[in-house]
């Protein structure tokens, strides 16, 4: 951690001058944003404590939902690629890649079954990483519908004062066609 930009006083004042500005307690990572447009991911940067220091924490932020649809198909990829050896994970495709249409279609079925049966679940967490890059990295998983602006604030001001509350109850979700 001796090198880590994110616990320099320099890059610390320079976040909390970037907050005060945007008149918030975080700054929103801007390349790392819900692409999607369905605000159940966002990647923010604040300034909290860390072994009785300020540190820059580097926070992805997202929704149980979310949390769960990437399990389900990791899950689901996992047995399609056992069946087919030339599929690809969706994320790993590029144009060059030429798609089986079988693997696909055996995709969604493992999907609509894994979410069926229910075998995974999920329930609120944060997991920290302190061998960041910038900082202390942060994954942190919420029962919300949307990370709002309300939902972060919540978040930053419960995590810096130790009065954060985890939902530790298991809970499975059930996906639309149509969010795929």
């Amino acid at each position: 951690m001796k090198n880590n930009p994110g616990f320099d006083p320099k890059e610390i004042e320079q976040l909390k001058a970037e907050c005060q500005a945007e008149g918030q307690s975080y700054v929103e990572v801007e390349d790392e944003q819900d692409l999607d447009g369905t605000g159940e991911y966002v990647q923010i940067q604040f300034v909290g404590k860390y072994e009785g220091k300020d540190v820059i924490y580097d926070a992805a932020i997202y929704t149980l939902g979310l949390h769960h649809s990437s399990l389900i198909m990791e899950e689901a990829e996992k047995k399609v690629s056992k069946i087919f050896k030339d599929f690809k994970p969706i994320e790993e495709r590029t144009e060059k890649y030429k798609v089986n249409e079988e693997a696909d279609e055996m995709l969604q079925e493992f999907i609509e079954e894994l979410e069926e049966d229910e075998s995974i679940k999920v329930s609120e967490h944060v997991e920290i990483d302190t061998d960041f890059e910038f900082g202390i990295g942060l994954e942190v998983g919420l029962n919300v519908t949307e990370i709002t602006e309300e939902v972060i604030e919540d978040f930053i001001r419960d995590y810096n004062s130790d009065k954060l509350k985890l939902d530790t109850t298991l809970f499975s979700f059930k996906h639309d066609e149509s969010e795929d």
